[in-house]
C-alpha cells in the first residue's frame, strides 16, 4: 500500500511542476503578445536568434518561479530528471494546441505558439529549477 502511495505522491509532483511551467509559459505567452502590439513591426526572420531568446526568457522565467516556489514539487531524483523531459514535452504540446485555438480565431500567431519554441522555453525553465529549486 505504501508504494501506491508513493507513486501517487510522485504523479501528482510532477503535475505540479507541469502546472508552475505552463502557467509561467501561458503569462510569457500573453505578455509577448501585448509586447507585439506595443512595439507592432515584423518578426525577425532568423529562427536560430529567436529560439535562443526564447531559451534565455524562459531561464529568466524559471528563476523568477523561485522566488515563488524555491522548493522543488519533485523530490525523488528519477523523476526530477524525468521531469526535463515530460514537463517541456507537455508544455509544448499545451502551447501548440493554445496555437491553434488562435489560429481558428484568426487571432495572429507569435513563435511561442509553436512546439519547438514552448519547448525550448519550458525546457530552460525546468533545467534552472532542477538546478537551484531546493530539494526540502
Amino acid at each position: 500500500m505504501d508504494i501506491l502511495f508513493e507513486i501517487a505522491v510522485a504523479i501528482l509532483q510532477l503535475i505540479g511542476e507541469f502546472l508552475l511551467q505552463a502557467v509561467f509559459e501561458i503569462l510569457a505567452e500573453l505578455g509577448l503578445h501585448s509586447i507585439k502590439e506595443v512595439f507592432h513591426r515584423p518578426a525577425p526572420t532568423n529562427p536560430f536568434l529567436a529560439a535562443f531568446g526564447y531559451f534565455l526568457i524562459g531561464a529568466g522565467a524559471g528563476g523568477l518561479s523561485l522566488y515563488f516556489a524555491p522548493a522543488t514539487l519533485i523530490h525523488h531524483a528519477g523523476a526530477r530528471i524525468a521531469n526535463l523531459l515530460l514537463t517541456p514535452l507537455a508544455s509544448g504540446f499545451l502551447m501548440t494546441l493554445l496555437g491553434a485555438w488562435r489560429r481558428r480565431r484568426d487571432q495572429e500567431l507569435i513563435r511561442l505558439d509553436r512546439f519547438g519554441y514552448a519547448f525550448l522555453f519550458a525546457l530552460s525553465m525546468a533545467i534552472v529549477r532542477f538546478i537551484w529549486a531546493s530539494r526540502n
